[in-house]
């Protein structure tokens, strides 16, 4: 059983996450990482080499990578590790710049299943990235406190911690300054810090983020405490794994997909219940010779890991978990399993992590929602439909899903890019 606390690769995940406050930067610095691996980036639009070796696309917020051993044909199976960019956060409207009372705001709508209140009094930076006139994007990173969504004081609502009601249209709107409404303000603010003109900008994907920096937490550090675990712990733990086999001439084709719009319901060119990951197979499939028949072949041998935060139990409300499965910090990836199909794990797939655990001599639990709560979902089930191959839903177990800041074991990581290195060397 692994025990020992790999510092280096926590390490590397807290500057991933603090590099990533955007998919779009998440897909940047994951490629980043594969590109000092010897993977190539593919253009979508041009033909494509059935050589060995590695290659990767991007399309907005998504990543797709996938390393083709000297002994592969075309085939020979996939072995995916899905994985999402995005995040709960607060995201700028089309028509940013608004106001009341004398302060100067900016409108934002909420993406995805966020847990507001985790919003509230927090120094908020600003990030996403700015379509160009000439066709071209500029990624945006303001990492300094800019924006902030302050809570009522407890003078003015004496009920506040009877319960806390916040409006998402009236009580969500950060302030940046003082003063009259600029139409316009917010734009020119941030070409002047992406060093473009602002008459330049035809579009943006803007989005705010909590600038506190990761950190390790509890008396003898063995807790994680950063923004965005859900779900970019598992696009590093992937783009590692994908990494670690470059060396070597495994007998699958490894595979890391990176979707985005997990939140909201995977329903874009970029998430998983578009057409990307099928394309991208099928046409390595087709740049190694590869017919109609391979690639039946090909997808009835694949198998994907989609791997996706999990609940840790909660010491404060153990009663909402299953008594039976109470997964903790460090104690290594869980098994997520849910029969009416919210998880695609079945019992060959638990079969399949479990040998990978073994061989990588990680520990393993299992995690089940109590009968009494709704369960969550992933891309796992809208991967398994979607293109008919096997798949297994695991994770990392955790704490404050969905919080503007999430908790995880320190361990944990490691354990996971372990087990999932050796998946995909299998």
């Amino acid at each position: 059983m692994a025990t020992a606390f790999d510092r280096t690769h926590t390490d590397d995940l807290i500057a991933y996450l603090s590099a990533s406050p955007s998919p779009y930067h998440a897909v940047a610095s994951a490629a980043e990482r594969l590109e000092k691996a010897g993977y190539r980036q593919l253009s979508e639009t041009e033909a494509w080499s059935g050589s060995a070796g590695g290659r990767y696309v991007i399309r907005a917020g998504a990543l797709i990578a996938w390393y083709v051993p000297e002994s592969a044909t075309a085939a020979t199976p996939f072995r995916i590790i899905g994985a999402h960019t995005d995040s709960p956060n607060l995201r700028v409207k089309p028509i940013p710049d608004t106001g009341s009372a004398g302060w100067r705001q900016i409108a934002v709508e909420l993406y995805g299943g966020t847990l507001h209140n985790t919003w509230l009094d927090r120094d908020l930076g600003l990030s996403g990235r700015l379509a160009l006139r000439d066709g071209s994007t500029r990624l945006v990173h303001i990492d300094r406190p800019l924006l902030r969504v302050p809570q009522l004081a407890i003078h003015l609502d004496r009920s506040a911690n009877e319960g806390l009601t916040l409006d998402k249209q009236r009580h969500l709107t950060p302030v940046w300054g003082l003063g009259r409404v600029e139409e316009g303000a917010l734009i020119a603010f941030v070409a002047e810090e992406a060093d473009v003109d602002a008459d330049d900008i035809a579009g943006w994907d803007l989005m705010v983020h909590d600038i506190q920096p990761p950190a390790y937490l509890g008396r003898d550090g063995e807790l994680l405490a950063a923004p965005r675990l859900d779900n970019l712990l598992s696009v590093h733990a992937g783009a590692a794994a994908l990494t670690s086999v470059t060396d070597s001439d495994p007998r699958h084709i490894p595979v890391l997909a990176a979707f985005d719009h997990e939140e909201n319901g995977s329903q874009s060119d970029t998430g998983a219940q578009g057409p990307l990951l099928g394309n991208v197979l099928e046409r390595s499939i087709a740049a190694r010779g590869g017919s109609l028949e391979d690639r039946a072949r090909a997808f009835a041998g694949t198998v994907c890991l989609s791997s996706d935060m999990g609940h840790a139990v909660h010491p404060n409300y153990s009663d909402r978990h299953e008594p039976g499965h109470h997964p903790l910090p460090n104690g290594g990836p869980i098994l997520k399993v849910n029969v009416n199909q919210r998880y695609a794990t079945d019992g060959v797939g638990r079969a399949v992590f479990a040998r990978a655990c073994e061989r990588a001599a990680v520990p393993w639990q299992a995690f089940v929602s109590n009968n009494s709560m709704p369960c969550g979902t992933t891309i796992g089930p809208i991967t398994a439909a979607r293109l008919g191959i096997h798949t297994v839903d695991v994770g990392v177990a955790a704490l404050s899903m969905h919080s503007s800041r999430e908790l995880c074991g320190a361990d944990d990581p490691f354990l996971l890019a372990s087990a999932l290195k050796s998946f995909v060397e299998e």
